[in-house]
């Protein structure tokens, strides 16, 4: 699969402390796209909501997933944003926005998630919501242009792996 013409554009997705920041900040510069951080298109009360261990409604995430498929969008070169895109009609809405976007989807044990989380620090999202993502992840639908990566190689690794599938 190789990048389309005008660029790509991918979101990374997946569940907390799966790598999305880790591996789009690596990711970026092999494929020469910007990366931004997904959370930091939460509006406040998302974001206070979550560090106070309250899982997002749909309601919630609505607004998020509209302006990150809307930035997407707007980068005419393609660019690469981490988002948790949990279910499917998360990644339609960010689809309807941004056609053509990649979904690669970085997917890791529970235990080992949670240990990542419980050792990042400065980070809103605690460990308690991890079980809550799980339980709302899709897996990517047969149709859905994406693939999923295991995390278990370290960052640098995946980050390589991906571009590969993408200009392969």
């Amino acid at each position: 699969m190789s990048i389309p013409v005008g660029g790509c554009h991918i979101v990374l997705m997946g569940v907390s402390g799966c790598g999305k920041t880790s591996v789009g900040q690596l990711l970026a510069p092999l494929l020469q796209l910007p990366y931004r951080d997904g959370d930091d298109l939460h509006p406040q009360t998302n974001i206070e909501k979550m560090a106070a261990g309250i899982p997002l409604t749909d309601e919630d995430r609505w607004p998020w997933l509209r302006d990150i498929g809307t930035w997407l969008a707007s980068q005419p070169n393609g660019a690469i944003v981490g988002c948790s895109a949990l279910r499917r009609p998360y990644r339609d809405l960010i689809r309807s926005l941004c056609p053509g976007v990649a979904f690669i989807h970085l997917h890791g044990d529970f235990d080992l998630l949670l240990e990542r989380i419980n050792s990042r620090k400065d980070h809103f999202m605690p460990a308690s919501l991890l079980q809550s993502q799980f339980d709302t992840l899709e897996p990517l639908g047969s149709d859905e242009y994406g693939v999923v990566f295991g995390v278990e190689d370290p960052p640098e690794i995946l980050a390589q792996r991906i571009s590969e599938w993408l200009t392969g």
